[in-house]
């Protein structure tokens, strides 16, 4: 069985059971509420919620170097720190590692599997808070090469040589959700012209493991998604089409892949970008 490309960005239970009480590593549990934090979460990890962090106003991401930069001080993150995130939710982790990536920290892993996995190990969660010291951390500017912007997509839309990649429910695919509801005023449904649609969790097991990497090529290919093409990952607000782009680019290591993290919540809200259902 083949190895991924970059083994080192996935951690397993194991791993990172035998390093949290290694001052160099902080673990970031991210989640849409707080909920399943405040119920249990692995000892030592700071809470980050999606929206007000890595989510600005209008379900966009927050590139602000500033918010970025207290973000991770805050979290206790030197340059030199190893970053895991995890969730409950599979496509938030490789979304932590994209977003971090793009604002140029070095160490980030993803825990293979998730808090599901963790639990499903035997390793306990606490409910304890912790106290982290804060740092002084100076964010970088954004490194946008992980990124596609509407200029990019839109000219795509016309481009035979660059795959479209769409990576949300089969329901939103079709235009009859808008990220989770039927669209309304001012949203329209359906996908970006030309698109392939791939739900993301397919490159899961069941137990939200990554498949090997013979798998994950083969399911690529079969939709002609191959290492020579530009493949562009899009879905609602950027978070799944980060955990795509996290298979393509970190574990087959192919290596033009960008992630619209605009996604359909842009697409979808302006008046002039095609549309098909």
């Amino acid at each position: 069985m083949g190895q991924f490309a970059h083994p080192e960005v996935l951690v397993d239970p194991a791993w990172l059971a035998d390093h949290l009480d290694d001052e160099r590593v902080r673990v970031i549990e991210i989640d849409l509420e707080a909920g399943p934090y405040e119920n249990g979460h692995i000892p030592g990890a700071v809470f980050w919620p999606a929206q007000g962090t890595l989510v600005g106003p209008g379900y966009r991401t927050n590139f602000d170097v500033t918010a970025a930069g207290d973000l991770l001080g805050r979290s206790g993150i030197s340059d030199d720190t190893t970053v895991v995130a995890y969730s409950e939710r599979h496509s938030l982790g490789p979304w932590v590692f994209w977003y971090l990536k793009t604002m140029g920290h070095a160490d980030v892993r993803v825990l293979d599997g998730g808090r599901n996995r963790w639990l499903a190990e035997g390793h306990p969660l606490t409910t304890l808070v912790p106290d982290v010291a804060a740092v002084d951390h100076v964010a970088r500017t954004p490194e946008r090469s992980r990124q596609a912007d509407l200029g990019r997509v839109l000219a795509a839309v016309d481009d035979e040589g660059v795959v479209l990649l769409d990576v949300r429910t089969a329901e939103e695919w079709r235009g009859e959700n808008f990220m989770l509801a039927p669209p309304q005023p001012g949203e329209r449904g359906g996908h970006i012209p030309g698109a392939v649609h791939l739900y993301y969790e397919e490159a899961l097991n069941p137990d939200g493991t990554f498949k090997p990497v013979e798998e994950l090529a083969a399911l690529y290919r079969a939709h002609g998604i191959t290492d020579d093409k530009e493949t562009i990952t899009y879905c609602a607000v950027g978070m799944r089409s980060a955990h795509t782009w996290f298979v393509l680019s970190e574990l087959l290591g192919w290596r033009h892949v960008t992630s619209y993290d605009g996604s359909w919540n842009q697409w979808g809200r302006l008046p002039d970008t095609p549309v098909q259902t």
